[in-house]
């Protein structure tokens, strides 16, 4: 870990007062560079996504490894904010904080007393970041929503994301999320800038929707000017650099980078088929009339050979042919250890040799490696005592269940 005196967020306090990925990263993110988060979680019950590492449908592994990447770097408190004691406690908090953190749904926030309204007159120099899944107003905006309902389906990225003649597909577990996170992170940062200027704090906010609508901007302005989507909905011909090519050990491959004539030429020769550009139906001038024969010729092809020696064959020739790349890839990938896009752990409790970090990257700015991801309520007592609660209140609190 780097000397606390040269971490951009040294002394900042902040709350992560959420739950699942899309508010809280944007508090992991913080704490990577340095600033000190506090997560406040439910007794007993804690982040539900503690748990997704575990689920039936997750890819199975000895280590949660949802929870030591997007929990990693906090402190973890437990208050049962239905309590009087509980919510106290959070408002004490919030009268020291910087930043706070939280995706609980409106009504659970008008509930506990927790609306940026009521926060507000605690300290003048918060700031409040807010992560809904539709938006603070409109018609649905007190309504819950994870990425794969507000961020995929709603904003017609599931409608355009499948192959031809294909029904959508779902989202991966926080796919949406994450970059959502970042862009909360954002605001947060905007925000202390206003505050290194004014003194005063202020509410931030950004929604699942509003990210996937920003994902998807491209179609999405298209749609706002009212394009016709026909074309791209139809079954189109099939076209070399729009088709995946199974290899003899299963791999796939995908030409979407090879985007001209000249490419295909050299693509042709590289995969010993030059006997193809001989034929006047691929040459360059009658090529586009007849490309789901080349499709078909270049399955046959690409069958013969594994995923390797078609790769090998193309770095050598130049040609900008992909690997679809599996999961189990992805720690092989020789791009993401050099630019730090995995890095090993700072903190040797943690259990994987190499942790995602967040894609943020300031040159000459030191972050926190990965540390541990806390237990649930593992630094409550400790929280407390700095808070100058005694022994035995603690106790007391703990026996009246505010903990």
């Amino acid at each position: 870990m780097d000397d606390a005196e040269e971490l951009l967020f040294a002394g900042l306090k902040v709350l992560d007062v959420g739950t699942w990925i899309a508010g809280p990263v944007a508090a992991t993110i913080l704490a990577d560079f340095g600033a000190s988060v506090i997560k406040v979680e439910t007794p007993g019950v804690g982040d539900a996504y503690r748990y997704l590492s575990g689920g039936i449908i997750s890819p199975q592994a000895d280590v949660n490894y949802c929870w030591i990447v997007d929990g990693r770097n906090k402190r973890s408190i437990t208050l049962n904010l239905q309590t009087p004691e509980g919510r106290e406690i959070l408002y004490e908090l919030v009268r020291q904080a910087d930043v706070y953190v939280t995706n609980q749904p409106l009504p659970t926030r008008r509930k506990f007393g927790l609306m940026y309204e009521d926060l507000a007159p605690l300290n003048d120099r918060l700031i409040y970041a807010s992560l809904t899944a539709y938006g603070e107003v409109g018609p649905d905006a007190e309504a819950e929503g994870f990425d794969g309902v507000a961020w995929w389906s709603r904003t017609g990225l599931m409608d355009m994301v499948r192959a031809r003649g294909a029904t959508p597909g779902g989202s991966v577990p926080g796919m949406g999320d994450h970059p959502t996170a970042v862009s909360l992170y954002a605001s947060i940062v905007t925000a202390l800038m206003r505050r290194e200027r004014t003194g005063k704090g202020g509410k931030v906010h950004t929604s699942l929707l509003a990210n996937g609508i920003w994902a998807n901007t491209c179609y999405g302005q298209g749609a706002m000017v009212g394009a016709d989507f026909g074309v791209v909905r139809a079954e189109r011909p099939a076209s070399p650099n729009r088709t995946l090519f199974e290899t003899s050990d299963g791999r796939l491959l995908y030409l979407y980078m090879v985007r001209t004539m000249d490419e295909l030429d050299r693509l042709l020769v590289a995969a010993d088929r030059a006997d193809l550009l001989a034929d006047p139906r691929f040459d360059q001038g009658a090529r586009a009339d007849h490309l789901p024969e080349l499709v078909d010729e270049l399955k046959a092809t690409f069958i013969t050979r594994t995923a390797d020696e078609w790769m090998a064959a193309f770095r050598e020739a130049g040609v900008p042919v992909v690997l679809v790349a599996r999961m189990e890839d992805l720690p092989n990938d020789p791009q993401i250890r050099p630019n730090n896009i995995v890095v090993p752990p700072a903190d040797p409790s943690v259990p994987a040799e190499l942790v995602i970090n967040h894609p943020l990257n300031i040159d000459g700015m030191p972050r926190v490696g990965p540390q541990h991801a806390p237990e649930l309520g593992e630094h409550t007592a400790e929280v407390l005592r700095e808070q100058g609660y005694s022994e035995a209140r603690i106790a007391e609190l703990a026996a009246k269940g505010a903990l």
